[in-house]
């Protein structure tokens, strides 16, 4: 469990981390924090069935299955595998020392999370004659796309775990705000033209989002 005083918060609150598996516990800054433990126990019950309610965490090791663009792919750790890791016939192939499996897995996905990425954006944003000012790639928590007033787009990389057209979707969510930085109906518009399914992506990350926040995290 996690207690974070917030300049913001007006009451306590509870939230649940599915990245990290704990509860976060948001208090107006300067409460007791007597107070706040009171108030845990007091939700005792709701926290234990959220923390259960959890999808398991699901390392990077080798066997396990890990999906791409929709596709599962299993991990083979090659001892004498030389180079980058690489995505070839189904697996995900890594060498090195089995310490550093984890981290190959996941250099080898923020990498071609972000070359996919970055060609969608950039074709999308060719059609509608937008502008991209730069593209990041980052591992967030409650949001999987953002577009700045500035032109600048954020993805986390975890949308390549998910099939092709939800990836699709995000991408085309956040170009649209290069020329709607809102929700109006123009904006809708321009998501439509750009992806005509975009309720089967949304409908999707409701209901797998906290699986994709588990895929290669450890219970330990």
């Amino acid at each position: 469990m996690e207690l974070r005083e917030s300049l913001r918060a007006r009451r306590m609150t509870l939230r649940v981390d599915p990245a990290r598996g704990l509860i976060q516990v948001v208090v107006p800054a300067g409460l007791d924090e007597a107070e706040a433990i009171r108030f845990v126990g007091r939700h005792a019950g709701w926290i234990r069935s959220r923390l259960a309610a959890l999808p398991a965490a699901r390392p990077f090791i080798d066997g396990a299955r890990v999906p791409v663009l929709g596709l599962d792919h299993v991990i083979r750790h090659d001892p004498a595998w030389r180079g980058p890791g690489r995505r070839l016939d189904g697996e995900i192939r890594v060498g090195g020392g089995p310490e550093h499996l984890p981290r190959r897995v996941r250099d080898l996905l923020v990498a071609e999370a972000r070359q996919v990425l970055t060609d969608r954006a950039r074709h999308m944003a060719e059609t509608l004659g937008a502008r991209i000012r730069g593209i990041t790639l980052r591992d967030t928590r409650s949001r999987w796309g953002s577009c700045s007033s500035a032109g600048g787009l954020s993805f986390s990389w975890r949308l390549i775990l998910t099939p092709d057209p939800v990836l699709t979707y995000v991408v085309a969510h956040e170009v649209a705000h290069l020329q709607e930085l809102n929700h109006s109906p123009r904006f809708w518009a321009l998501v439509t033209r750009l992806v005509p399914d975009a309720a089967l992506s949304r409908a999707w990350l409701r209901r797998h989002g906290a699986e994709l926040l588990r895929i290669g995290l450890s219970d330990g």
